[in-house]
C-alpha cells in the first residue's frame, strides 16, 4: 500500500460494517500505514440534518433526503476524502453512495435518478459489503440499542438487501464478506484483501 487508497464499508444496519471499518483502521495504523477513518453521514451541518431524519426528529420527502445525502457527500469528498487520498493517505469510509442507492430504493422507484445524483463522485478502490441477513441485523440492533432508526425494520431491510445484491453484480470492486462469523475471522479476511491492493 504505497499510495493512498479509498476503501468503503457497506451493509445493512446492524451488519457490523462500522465495527469492521474501525478494526481495519486500527490494524493499518498499528502497521504504520497513513490512514484516516471517516463516515457518512458526516459531522457537518448537512450530516446533522440527515441523522435527525434517521432518528425521527423531522421528516421530508425521500427525494429531499437523498439530495441532502448527495450534498453531504460532495462536501465530504471535497474537504476530506480527496485531499487525504491525494496526500497518499488511505481513507476508510463507513458508508458511501452505494448506501444511498440501496436505502433510497425504499421510497424512490427511479434507480437511475439515484445513480445520476451520485454519478460524478469518486469511485473507491474496494468496497467491503458485510453480508448479514435482515433477521440477524434486527436482532443485533435490538440487543445493542434502546431504539430503532428510520430503516431498521426487517421488512425494510429485506428490500434494501435486494438492491445491494444488484449493486454487487454491477461493480467489480465489491467484495462480499460473510458477516455472520466471529468478528476476528471477518477482520482477518478483510485485512488480507486490503493488503493485496496495488
Amino acid at each position: 500500500m504505497k499510495k493512498g487508497k479509498f476503501i468503503v464499508f457497506e451493509g445493512l444496519d446492524g451488519s457490523g460494517q462500522s465495527t469492521q471499518a474501525q478494526a481495519l483502521f486500527s490494524y493499518l495504523k498499528k502497521e504504520k500505514v497513513k490512514v484516516h477513518l471517516t463516515k457518512e453521514p458526516t459531522n457537518s451541518i448537512i450530516g446533522g440534518l440527515i441523522r435527525g431524519q434517521l432518528q425521527g426528529d423531522w421528516k421530508s420527502s425521500p427525494e429531499c433526503f437523498q439530495l441532502l445525502c448527495a450534498a453531504d457527500r460532495a462536501h465530504h469528498l471535497q474537504k476530506v476524502i480527496i485531499p487525504y487520498v491525494e496526500k497518499g493517505i488511505t481513507v476508510i469510509s463507513d458508508r458511501y453512495f452505494f448506501s444511498s442507492i440501496a436505502f433510497g430504493s425504499l421510497g424512490i422507484n427511479d434507480e437511475k435518478w439515484l445513480e445520476d445524483i451520485n454519478r460524478r463522485f469518486l469511485l473507491p478502490d474496494i468496497v467491503f459489503y458485510l453480508d448479514v441477513s435482515p433477521k440477524t441485523c434486527i436482532k443485533r440492533i435490538s440487543d445493542n440499542r434502546i431504539s430503532f432508526e428510520l430503516f431498521e425494520k426487517e421488512s425494510k431491510l429485506e428490500v434494501i438487501e435486494k438492491t445491494y445484491k444488484k449493486i454487487l453484480k454491477k461493480y467489480k470492486f465489491f467484495e462480499k464478506i460473510d458477516g455472520e462469523r466471529k468478528i476476528e475471522e471477518i477482520s482477518e479476511e478483510i485485512i488480507k484483501k486490503t493488503l493485496k491492493l496495488k
